[in-house]
């Protein structure tokens, strides 16, 4: 579904999230020519949730991976175009946008931002080490590989618990480490753990290593209340614990917060003239499927509306 050639679009969107996605349908459904640049598969994190609950007009779940390739099947019957590349820079150039990229630079009237969010790292001994080889941000991916093992999930949010429930349908034993006294997920999911035997969560655990040779084999806790430490063994390690943004083309356009997130509008514009930004990357953003999605709604009619009338209150 990759097509098109280099050239100028009238409206850029750089990822293809769910935000996106989203953003290249509405962008298409009012009549503009419109490109989506990707680096990796469309869909972004959300093609390896198993199950998302809360997305409305699916009252048993569906998988990401069902939905963002529905999405991408939508844009692109209405005339959006999808490219396989990398973006390495956005910068204005003589009133319009300058999209650099592994597959050549595009010109544009408007760029929409909203290309997602990495996960965080621990940043602990041994986590970049195994990478790959036990420590994993993807519980769908490599959850059947631990069936019958015991594997921890390191953090308490929504994504933790999503992926835990998942894991929990492979593996013996899932052991949730959080540093904390308090999950912070919906409080459905929070019941879910609870009352499933599979999983048990550790209160106050500090994961300091992640240890193993070739492949992990355990980690290295400490006791926040007491401080005693312990090794905890595991086959397999999957880190929830937050979301970084991949805004590194950015760099220098005055639109970025020191944490990497993009302050917008209602109408999801930047400081500057003719660009926007929707989902995890834009600053207060919910971080929900359903949010991202309506992130990358706004922000393709607020694109229309400026190139329809050119009125703008951005710095230029």
């Amino acid at each position: 579904m990759w097509v098109g050639e280099p050239g100028s679009y009238e409206v850029i969107v750089v990822g293809a999230g769910l935000a996106g996605l989203t953003a290249g349908l509405f962008a298409a459904r009012h009549g503009h020519s419109t490109l989506v640049l990707e680096s990796q598969v469309p869909g972004g994190h959300l093609v390896n949730v198993h199950q998302i609950e809360d997305f409305p007009g699916f009252p048993a779940g569906v998988a990401g991976y069902e939905l963002c390739p529905m999405v991408q099947e939508q844009a692109a019957r209405f005339g959006a175009e999808f490219r396989l590349a990398e973006v390495d820079r956005v910068e204005r150039d003589d009133g319009c946008w300058r999209v650099a990229s592994s597959d050549g630079a595009y010109g544009a009237q408007t760029v929409i931002v909203a290309s997602g969010s990495r996960p965080r790292a621990l940043g602990v001994p041994g986590e970049e080490r195994l990478l790959g080889r036990g420590v994993s941000h993807c519980a769908s991916c490599d959850g059947p590989l631990y069936r019958g093992r015991a594997i921890g999930v390191v953090g308490g949010g929504d994504s933790a618990l999503q992926e835990a429930l998942t894991l929990a349908e492979h593996a013996a034993t899932v052991s949730i480490l959080l540093r904390g006294r308090a999950l912070s997920a919906q409080q459905s999911y929070q019941q879910r753990v609870l009352s499933t035997p599979a999983v048990d969560v550790r209160y106050g655990a500090v994961v300091e290593e992640i240890l193993g040779d070739e492949v992990v084999s355990g980690v290295r806790v400490r006791e926040a209340a007491s401080g005693a430490v312990a090794r905890l063994e595991l086959a397999g390690v999957f880190v929830y614990v937050g979301l970084e943004p991949r805004t590194e083309f950015l760099q220098g356009q005055g639109v970025l917060e020191p944490n990497g997130r993009v302050p917008t509008d209602a109408w999801m514009r930047t400081a500057r003239r003719g660009l926007f930004a929707a989902g995890d990357v834009r600053a207060e953003s919910a971080a929900q499927a359903i949010t991202a999605a309506g992130d990358g709604a706004t922000a393709a009619i607020g694109a229309h509306r400026y190139l329809v009338s050119g009125a703008w209150t951005g710095q230029g």
